[in-house]
């Protein structure tokens, strides 16, 4: 070949190459597409390679959201997601997506009504590369949900893969019994401001005198670990802890609920991720007695096993392990995905460390009777109380305790772990350390039990 030919193919490569469409160099691709649909908020979670670009505006009439995807032509993960968003989604009425022109892909979400969107990028973290999340919550905290949705049972979420493959993660059973108000618990009128609860069940008296009223139910905070894009720790044969805190979480509450003087409130009802500061918060506007936060332990080393119970270190862990722990439980937030960006005012004073001796001690109080009931089900991990720096145990002012239930990592505790015998045996243990501990303690309710002359 002559050099005339060969100088006049590169010159016409050359000239292809400054003449081609500048999308023809669009290469993000995205890898995955995750949903959390919840009553709490819903999010939408999109991974990729490298960092996505992004623009996003409403519109009004009816009520959307447009987020724009730069440098990416096609994304079949958001595709395949579009016919599974908004079946049952609180928020989501609908999700369209497509190129909208080159180099730029859209997505369009019709809303039910005026909600209040968070759009944030994650850098890469565990197993995760570089996430863009939409996380949409109702316009005003506490919104009720559409009556157009289904509310009779927990919305799995649904993972796409880029290879249109359907992964239907964590599929919740629904509640153990439906959340019955306290009227009609107690066969009252709903208003009860004014009035007073007699206890009928004598098993559950704080004292031996024969005759007190409740002016207010104890109130536990039952706090399900992880969640949503946290999954928490995995066992050797699939389990994610997440799932089996949840399911705990619900039998918790549940017994709870059937005892005459008591109720609980879950920190999440179904599968989605709250940071650790809200799980916080939520025990506090509730004006929780106990917050009671449910975990599965892993370790580095599969033998290990038994139950723990801890309260939070105003001086350090109690063992290496402990520490081990406690940091990777702190991680949550990490891996769930939190906006560091939107600053909460009340973040200062929810995270602070125990600095009230009465809450430190009612803990510990807690933890002890919480920890021999567990005694009866499984072995200890130690003989004794742990303590750590657990981030969602600081609250201030609520006696806190974090139950790590069994070793997730250990294969032999995670097939007792999924078993519903085994997870009722666990939940009745914990029920009845914070029975025996108000047997104890009336005083530390804030109930403020009355007694009748």
């Amino acid at each position: 070949m002559s050099k005339s030919i060969v100088h006049r193919i590169a010159t016409y490569t050359v000239a292809a190459l400054c003449l081609a469409p500048w999308w023809a160099t669009a290469a993000n691709t995205i890898n995955d597409a995750r949903y959390w649909p919840a009553n709490d908020y819903s999010r939408l979670t999109l991974e990729s390679a490298t960092p996505i670009n992004y623009k996003v505006f409403s519109l009004e009439n009816p009520a959307r959201l447009v987020i724009d995807l730069e440098d990416v032509n096609s994304a079949p993960a958001i595709q395949e997601l579009t016919n599974k968003i908004g079946t049952n989604d609180p928020w989501i009425a609908k999700l369209r997506a497509g190129l909208n022109r080159p180099g730029v892909f859209r997505l369009v979400l019709d809303l039910r009504g005026e909600v209040k969107p968070s759009l944030f990028t994650l850098k890469p973290v565990g197993n995760y590369g570089n996430r863009l999340v939409l996380d949409v919550y109702p316009a005003k905290p506490g919104t009720p949900k559409p009556a157009d949705t289904d509310t009779t049972a927990s919305v799995p979420p649904v993972v796409i893969k880029s290879d249109n493959k359907i992964d239907v993660i964590a599929d919740i059973k629904p509640e153990l019994k439906p959340d019955i108000k306290i009227a009609e618990n107690k066969d009252l009128s709903s208003d009860t401001s004014d009035k007073t609860i007699k206890s009928t069940d004598k098993t559950d008296r704080p004292n031996k005198k024969s005759n007190y009223v409740i002016t207010r139910l104890i109130t536990v905070a039952v706090d399900a670990g992880h969640g949503g894009e946290d999954p928490g720790a995995h066992g050797a044969n699939g389990s994610l802890e997440k799932n089996i805190t949840l399911a705990v979480a619900k039998r918790v509450k549940a017994k709870i609920d059937a005892i005459d003087n008591m109720h609980a409130v879950l920190t999440r009802d179904s599968d989605f991720f709250i940071p650790l500061a809200e799980r916080v918060n939520k025990a506090r506007r509730l004006n929780a007695d106990l917050f009671v936060s449910i975990h599965a332990d892993a370790f580095i080393r599969p033998d290990a096993r038994g139950s723990s119970v801890f309260t939070l270190s105003e001086h350090g862990a109690t063992s290496a392990a402990a520490r081990w722990l406690a940091k990777s439980e702190n991680d949550a937030d990490l891996v769930g995905g939190v906006n560091v960006g939107v600053k909460d005012k009340n973040l200062a004073k929810t995270l602070i460390d125990l600095s009230q001796t009465a809450t430190n001690t009612d803990s510990r109080r807690l933890a002890s009777s919480v920890l021999n009931r567990l005694s009866e089900v499984n072995r200890l991990h130690k003989g004794e109380v742990e303590e750590a720096g657990f981030a969602v145990l600081k609250a201030p002012d609520i006696p806190s305790i974090l139950v790590e239930t069994a070793f997730i990592s250990n294969p032999e505790e995670e097939a007792r772990l999924g078993d519903d015998a085994y997870q009722d045996k666990l939940a009745t243990a914990i029920v009845d350390g914070i029975k025996r501990y108000f047997a104890s303690n009336p005083a530390t309710a804030r109930s403020k039990m009355a007694i009748r002359d």
